[in-house]
């Protein structure tokens, strides 16, 4: 079979591989259908690296796929060759002390798809899994649909460990694939007030007609005093969807006191910092956010009723031999993107 890997900073190659089988009872086999060009595939590509996690080259990267099943061992909980799947990328051990706290996104002994060190990336014809990573997806559901309920899952997950969100004015700083699903997860969970900014045109338009009450390019206005007019006592809650230090920076400027931060963005060094004239004296609240932490099937509820509209999001497509070009117009942030799919069958 085919399967893309990192050979390289930047570089990606095309090489044929033996096809993975079920070898365990719990195994599923999947004929990938469409992959999804993450933000944090990027760093990989960019870099090879996120903090501690170095590829060790060649490697192949990508988490966010969708495909049909063609084949399954006898502990796969029913799931039949033909059956339509979205994969959920984290593998958890079920046993550890955070697994069963329900916090399985923290897992002492994860892999996760497309992680060095862990399990390689999805950027391939066939892909294998353990059956309790791969959810089966309703027929009304487009295989694009399918890959955008990893990084939705992510931004519900947000959500839930914001609490309650309905009646609150919210700020996303960073619209783009994570920051517009946190926009669609928010929304979703009840009537509230929503604020976007981004440094692209293209996804400050998106997010205004996604959902967003008022949305702007960070590069161009004063993102602080806008709001401050907007919302005089502060925004109740943050999400930083960017990684970086400057929406750090917002957030402490417009959270009213007693507000919380979220950070989902990956930052590209491992250090940020915090200025305590803000976060001391308002007295705010910082909160990780890791992953999905078991809300796919609720993503997947979300796109197939209809309550979360991601097809906006989707603006690319290539094929698996074109998975330099995909990375390099990703990277660059060219054309408009937001996100790139790659369709094997094309």
């Amino acid at each position: 079979m085919k399967k893309a890997y990192l050979t390289g900073i930047r570089t990606i190659e095309i090489r044929d591989v033996a096809a993975p089988r079920v070898e365990r009872a719990d195994d599923v086999l999947i004929r990938l259908d469409t992959i999804g060009v993450c933000g944090s595939d990027l760093h990989y590509y960019r870099t090879g690296k996120i903090g501690v996690q170095v590829v060790e080259f060649p490697f192949a990267v990508g988490h966010e796929c969708a495909g049909t099943v063609a084949d399954a061992g006898p502990d796969a909980g029913g799931l039949k060759p033909g059956t339509r799947v979205a994969v959920d990328p984290l593998v958890v051990c079920g046993r550890c002390d955070q697994c069963l706290a329900g916090r399985e996104n923290t897992c002492r002994n994860q892999k996760f798809l497309g992680c060095p060190g862990q399990i390689e990336g999805s950027m391939a014809e066939l892909l294998v899994m353990p059956a309790r990573s791969v959810v089966a997806i309703p027929d009304s559901m487009s295989f694009d649909q399918a890959v955008m309920v990893e990084p939705l899952s992510i931004g519900l997950w947000a959500q839930k460990l914001a609490g309650q969100t309905a009646g609150r004015t919210i700020a996303i700083l960073g619209c783009g694939p994570i920051g517009l699903c946190v926009l669609q997860a928010v929304k979703a969970a009840g009537e509230c007030t929503v604020y976007a900014t981004d440094l692209l045109d293209e996804r400050v338009a998106l997010a205004r007609v996604t959902g967003a009450d008022w949305a702007a390019n960070a590069g161009k206005v004063d993102v602080a005093a806008e709001l401050a007019a907007l919302a005089p006592d502060g925004v109740a809650l943050v999400f930083e969807c960017a990684g970086e230090q400057e929406t750090i920076d917002q957030a402490g400027q417009i959270l009213t006191p007693g507000g919380e931060l979220l950070i989902i963005g990956i930052p590209p060094e491992s250090r940020l910092s915090f200025d305590m004239n803000f976060y001391r004296r308002k007295e705010l609240r910082v909160q990780n956010v890791r992953r999905q932490c078991g809300c796919v099937p609720d993503a997947i509820e979300l796109i197939a009723s209809g309550r979360a509209n991601v097809d906006p999001q989707i603006t690319h497509h290539f094929t698996l031999d074109q998975s330099q070009e995909a990375y390099d117009l990703v990277a660059d942030y060219r054309d408009g993107v937001v996100k790139a799919m790659i369709r094997i069958d094309d």
